[in-house]
């Protein structure tokens, strides 16, 4: 099993949250916006998974769980209001015409 240093999981955690903050600025529908800020948390957890091998800390894996935790309570809210909005009756998930929600 290869082990990889430290600066290549910097190096991979810096790509997906540019990866991540590219889609969040480019794309303009929420589905896409919502995977790219779970692409952001989840570089974010694997410095913090890195850190932890790096120092033989636990630490790092305990926070790996909390971020997973609120990757997946942020996707649950997103969807929810996404399809809050689509039921009633926003033809788009387009994120530009959210200044047309009226009420």
């Amino acid at each position: 099993m290869p082990v990889f240093s430290f600066n290549d999981t910097l190096l991979l955690a810096t790509v997906l949250f540019s990866v991540g903050l590219a889609g969040v600025l480019v794309r303009r529908n929420m589905i896409f916006m919502l995977m790219s800020l779970d692409i952001m948390l989840n570089a974010a957890a694997l410095v913090f998974v890195g850190a932890g091998a790096r120092w033989h800390d636990a630490a790092g894996q305990v926070m790996f769980l909390l971020i997973l935790a609120l990757a997946a309570v942020e996707t649950a809210v997103g969807l929810a209001i996404i399809l809050c909005l689509h039921a009633r009756g926003r033809p788009t998930l387009d994120a530009d015409t959210g200044n047309l929600l009226q009420g």
